[in-house]
């Protein structure tokens, strides 16, 4: 652990978590942010791949597009007053559902080239990612006028995080409800309700229970750490004044 980083756990925790989207401070996770395509199309380990490609493929663009057509309704302020706010939150909406939906009308041919008729599976659903996943990245749209450089950087945590939630639970709950692993036999069904979006919803509240416990752990000891460091260097520094 560098110096820098170590001080800035000891300084915010918190803050320093925050900016974490993919363990730390995952969205879907810590903030129950896109859960639809989790628990109707995250059902094997084929399907969430699938979805993970189009989430790769449609969130850091759209972020992108946005940020840039958003200018066109810019906010000046950091915290804007309510009245700004009345004025600028429809057309700063639009332009959000606009850019993304340009970008999934791009995304779809490569998706298609890419997995063919298995996207069938996915039914009318596969636009999900676009309709439900995209709050990840807008649910602050009408407050924050973002840079390019931070709608690439945290549009590629989101993306990382959520990519990463979609296998592990397609992957678990292909595992509990037919008993196969990407279509490999492994053992024998455990629940097979867990293919029903119902069981979706059970398998993922257990999977985010372990996952925050973990993330507190995880958190704790890098507060630990990072304080031992600090002070390590700070009698280093004492020492060499001495």
């Amino acid at each position: 652990m560098r110096r820098a980083t170590a001080e800035l756990i000891v300084k915010d925790p918190n803050k320093f978590a925050h900016h974490d989207r993919v363990f730390l401070n995952n969205p879907v996770v810590m903030q129950g942010m896109g859960l639809a395509p989790l628990v109707v199309l995250a059902t094997s380990g084929q399907n969430a791949v699938m979805l993970a490609v189009a989430v790769a493929l449609l969130l850091v663009p759209s972020r992108v597009l946005a940020c840039l057509l958003s200018r066109l309704v810019p906010l000046h302020d950091e915290d804007p007053a309510p009245e700004t706010l009345q004025k600028k939150l429809l057309p700063r909406a639009l332009v959000y559902g606009f850019s993304t939906a340009v970008v999934y009308l791009a995304v779809y041919p490569i998706l298609n080239i890419l997995f063919s008729t298995s996207l069938l599976s996915l039914g009318i659903y596969l636009p999900l990612p676009m309709l439900v996943v995209e709050p990840l990245l807008t649910y602050r749209f009408g407050r924050v006028q973002e840079t390019v450089r931070k709608a690439v950087s945290k549009g590629l945590r989101i993306t990382v995080g959520y990519a990463l939630l979609l296998v592990l639970l397609g992957c678990v709950r292909e595992w509990l409800a037919a008993g196969t692993m990407f279509g490999v036999v492994v053992s024998r069904p455990v629940l097979p309700m867990a293919s029903m979006p119902a069981g979706g919803f059970i398998v993922l509240g257990v999977l985010c229970a372990v996952w925050r416990a973990l993330a507190q752990k995880r958190k704790a000891y890098l507060t630990k750490e990072a304080r031992n460091l600090v002070d390590v260097h700070s009698q280093k520094e004492a020492d060499r004044e001495q």
